[in-house]
């Protein structure tokens, strides 16, 4: 266990984050801390002298019809599971800090933004971005760290990262799933038993798009109706999009010539689960079982 600071303000943070040893890794979260998250922090810590981690629910990538108010919230377990897994300096800022009086600067990535997610959410990636950024010139890491699962983030802040210019690698990791390949997540937590029971559908209409392809199917068309055809035989999921795009882009794909993201959004009642499969350098990425 390393000994780890927490810094509620920025002063305290620039303090900490000087004492810290380079290259530095960051694993920017909104807390509510699972295992998709220690892997996170165990990648950064294994590649990185030091490691940094953000708890900050960001209310700026949260709509008006959306959860802030209900988001979980485990701070001091969020807090002993980082210094558990080797985080060295953990920032727990205020909204007011974040985001002071008068604020009115935010960071818009444009195209990548539009599609998915970003038709569902209007704002959402606004939010991400602006925040992201403001994490990366406070902390000034070496190596950021963040998770498949958040498929479309990941686009977004590469896309930042290359248009601003920020002197760092964005590292993605394999995401976490379930021993029956539910992808972890902290709105799993809203489920109810009977959703929980049915939410591993994602899991298997992705398998059945990527078994298709790896059976030489390249219709973009054929993978999302798969995908569509396994969602529709579970009453429980009303699924909000489904997508076979170029990862880089989040374009629509009509003919799959080289890498494909497969991706999903399906609700269960009041709660919106997302996830993927990514196929690139000739392989699938497809997430790690627990267990």
């Amino acid at each position: 266990m390393t000994s780890m600071k927490v810094a509620s303000t920025l002063d305290e943070l620039r303090e900490s984050r000087r004492s810290c040893a380079s290259p530095f890794g960051l694993v920017p979260t909104m807390g509510a801390l699972h295992a998709g998250h220690v892997a996170l922090v165990r990648r950064a810590r294994a590649e990185c002298a030091s490691v940094g981690a953000s708890l900050f629910v960001n209310p700026a990538q949260f709509g008006s019809n959306e959860d802030l108010s209900n988001y979980p919230r485990t701070f001091q377990r969020d807090l002993e599971l980082l210094g558990a897994t080797g985080a060295n300096v953990v920032y727990t800022p205020r909204a007011e800090e974040v985001y002071p009086p008068g604020f009115q600067t935010f960071v818009t990535v444009d195209e990548v933004s539009r599609p998915l997610e970003g038709a569902s959410r209007p704002g959402h990636f606004r939010g991400v971005a602006t925040i992201v950024a403001k994490l990366f010139l406070v902390f000034s890491p070496d190596r950021a760290y963040f998770g498949q699962k958040d498929a479309q983030q990941v686009a977004v802040i590469r896309r930042m990262v290359r248009d601003l210019g920020f002197p760092l690698t964005v590292v993605v990791v394999p995401t976490v799933r379930e021993r029956d390949g539910l992808a972890l997540s902290s709105r799993n937590a809203y489920l109810s038993p009977a959703e929980r029971t049915a939410a591993p559908v994602l899991f298997r209409a992705l398998s059945a798009a990527a078994e298709a392809f790896d059976r030489g199917e390249r219709s973009g068309d054929w993978l999302r109706a798969t995908m569509k055809s396994v969602l529709s035989r579970e009453p429980l999921a009303e699924p909000v999009y489904v997508s076979a795009a170029d990862p880089e882009t989040l374009g629509e794909l009509g003919e799959v010539a080289g890498d494909v993201l497969l991706s999903m959004a399906v609700r269960f009642g009041s709660t919106r689960l997302i996830d993927n499969f990514l196929f690139e350098r000739g392989r699938w990425e497809t997430g790690i079982r627990e267990g």
